[in-house]
């Protein structure tokens, strides 16, 4: 039996009505009149783990790491938590010339504000120092003009001695004023760190950041000696780790920091105080280094699943024993609370981008469907909010272009077309060149030839899939060896996917009966030029094997994707609903997908009415849907004495059809 599983006006969670009827209740024209939290930690949306323990964090002072998809609210949280630090705390921070060791700058800590104060009042007196050196050079210089044009008048024309004289003393008076001028500069500290009196807690994202800019560095000098360097203390620069004393130190994906900078950021950590030295060993501070300046931070780190592996486990132990460590979630459940929280994030949003109108029911509409496709699960709602973000932001650009003053859900429909990601508009490309050269087949029957279907993975940017037909064939000939045969699997192809062309061949020996060491079976994957991975492919192979064993045509309207155990049983894959869309914009007619997908399933309202997407559960399932021909009764049968009975609960069709 076949359900329809499309969106349109039937999304909803099992306790929901439809978005439709959800909406229409709701006292608002607009998101102009949606309140929006004044905190920011207040604004996070999904993520209430996280946020629970990123305040008792921020109140206890902890590290902590938030590992997940990107676009989640990783880097909202670590701006939250600045917001709730203490501000009485904050320290401004000075190097002073140090007359002991000019290649040792001292350090000192002042509260916030005082600073500034300082270093002025510092400076008004090294004026001041000027001011009197430059007064008693000019009382000197006239002084000495004055003596020689009495000592001309008196003694006649004595050119040479009068000019020779003037040229001394204005060296010596030039020389001496310089030097004074360089003893008041070395008693003006440098400002490393400074805050306004109104500040709060920093906030200092260190993402991608080289070893100067977060751990400090000291500017080259080109002028080295002959008096005319620049002191120590006034070329050092403070580093992201100074800067974030007090406050919040951001890095995301942490993994891609030098092992000597993770190795740095342990230690200042552990010490809270890291010295200012020169990064480069060819540079004149290379010899430089400050006493130990403070910097008392809280780490928020980040990064993909993927990350923790480049991570130097010190500073992950380190994390793990003064803090804690959260999983962020990508999806949340479809709840009258959430859907309430997607479309304060819609008014967020615009308020935030500044330069789109405000949306209406119908685009509010439009959105929380979309929120609901990119969750990838029935009953869920995505949480990559970044690039749910960027379709408001498109929808709005749509409506600033037609001079609209409100987004309606036209205008978001139109903006999804505009803002596919590249791997749709390549998928989509795909198709259109398979169907011109025609590679694969919507129509007739073959032997040996499956539609089966993949998705094109999405870059670490976003979460959306975009699925490919992918055409299998599968030819049996005699065996190029006496001693067995071989299964020849051709196509760019990963290495589960290789993995699961030798497990389907396990299931073709229990299932049909025959020794297919007799055979050499080759099965290739047609134009798969972008690589296939995964284990998805799985029921179509064995599709497609059995066909060529059997002489068995099949349909070329139908298309599959699903695991296969090798017991014969049909297990979930991901990517459905993209799968289902993509074999539909290919002109196929029937999709098979194993049954525990099929809650999964959230396809787009154009697609609602054009293609029947079937559930399976067996092997036997598959070949009974996608074969024909008069032998096909015997198969089934015999599948039916070798493969295990499967329970199949009734579905549930309000849940799934939303009806």
């Amino acid at each position: 039996m076949a359900y329809d599983t499309s969106t349109d006006t039937n999304i909803r969670s099992e306790s929901l009505p439809s978005i439709d009827d959800w909406m229409a209740p709701l006292d608002f024209e607009t998101t102009e009149s949606i309140p929006i939290p004044t905190k920011m930690i207040d604004q996070v949306i999904g993520q209430g783990d996280a946020v629970k323990v990123a305040k008792k964090a921020a109140e206890q002072r902890r590290h902590l790491m938030l590992i997940g998809d990107p676009g989640t609210g990783k880097s909202m949280v670590a701006r939250a938590m600045a917001e709730l630090l203490p501000q009485e705390e904050l320290q401004d921070i000075l190097a002073y010339y140090n007359p002991e060791d000019s290649n040792v700058p001292r350090i000192q800590s002042v509260p916030a504000g005082k600073a500034k104060e300082i270093v002025k009042v510092q400076k008004a007196e090294a004026q001041k120092v000027k001011d009197r050196s430059a007064q008693t050079v000019m009382f000197i210089v006239m002084g000495i003009v004055f003596l020689a044009i009495l000592y001309v008048i008196s003694s006649g024309d004595i050119t040479a001695l009068f000019f020779g004289i003037m040229a001394a003393a204005f060296i010596m008076i030039a020389s001496r004023m310089y030097m004074g001028q360089k003893k008041e500069v070395l008693n003006v500290p440098k400002l490393v760190v400074s805050h306004g009196n109104e500040d709060r807690a920093p906030y200092v994202d260190g993402t991608g950041a080289h070893a100067g800019a977060l751990l400090g560095d000291v500017r080259h000098d080109p002028f080295q000696s002959g008096g005319l360097e620049t002191p120590a203390h006034e070329r050092v620069e403070g580093g992201a780790i100074h800067k974030a004393h007090k406050g919040i130190l951001f890095i995301d994906e942490i993994n891609l920091l030098r092992i000597e900078s993770q190795q740095s950021l342990l230690t200042a950590i552990q010490e809270k105080a890291f010295p200012i030295m020169g990064q480069s060993e060819r540079s004149s501070g290379a010899m430089v280094k400050t006493e130990p300046v403070p910097c008392d931070f809280i780490l928020v780190a980040a990064g993909n699943l993927d990350s923790l592996d480049g991570m130097h486990p010190a500073l992950r132990s380190r994390i793990r024993g003064y803090g804690y460590e959260i999983y962020i979630r990508s999806t949340m459940d479809d709840t009258q609370e959430n859907r309430e929280k997607i479309i304060r994030f819609i008014a967020q949003e615009v308020i935030k981008d500044g330069k789109i109108p405000h949306f209406d029911k119908s685009a509010v509409t439009e959105i929380l469907r979309e929120a609901h496709r990119r969750s990838g699960k029935r009953g869920h709602l995505t949480l990559r909010l970044r690039e749910l973000g960027g379709l408001i932001r498109a929808a709005g650009d749509v409506a600033r272009e037609l001079e609209e003053p409100i987004v309606t859900g036209d205008h978001v429909i139109e903006a999804k077309k505009m803002a596919r990601s590249l791997e749709q508009q390549i998928a989509d490309r795909y198709i259109e060149n398979r169907k011109e050269y025609r590679s694969f087949l919507t129509s007739g029957m073959q032997i040996g030839m499956v539609n089966g279907l993949a998705v094109m993975n999405s870059s670490s940017s976003t979460n959306e899939h975009s699925g490919i037909l992918l055409p299998i064939v599968a030819e049996i000939t005699p065996p190029s060896s006496r001693e067995e045969g071989k299964i020849i699997a051709t196509g760019k192809l990963g290495e589960i996917a290789r993995e699961a062309v030798t497990n389907v061949s396990a299931v073709i020996k229990k299932f049909t009966g025959k020794d297919i060491t007799n055979y050499d079976v080759h099965v290739q994957f047609v134009g798969t030029y972008e690589g296939v991975e995964g284990d998805s492919a799985s029921i179509s192979i064995a599709t497609a094997v059995i066909s060529a064993l059997e002489d068995l045509p099949v349909k070329q309207d139908v298309a599959m994707t699903g695991s296969l155990s090798i017991r014969g049983q049909v297990l979930p894959v991901g990517g459905v609903s993209a799968k289902i869309e993509s074999a539909a914009e290919a002109g196929i007619k029937t999709v098979l997908i194993p049954r525990h997908n099929l809650r999964d399933v959230i396809m787009e309202k154009k697609y609602r009415k054009v293609i029947q997407v079937i559930p399976v559960d067996t092997l036997k399932d598959v070949l009974n849907y996608a074969l024909v021909g008069s032998r096909k009764t015997g198969l089934n049968e015999k599948l039916s004495r070798i493969l295990p009975i499967v329970e199949r609960p009734k579905p549930d069709i309000d849940a799934v059809v939303g009806a």
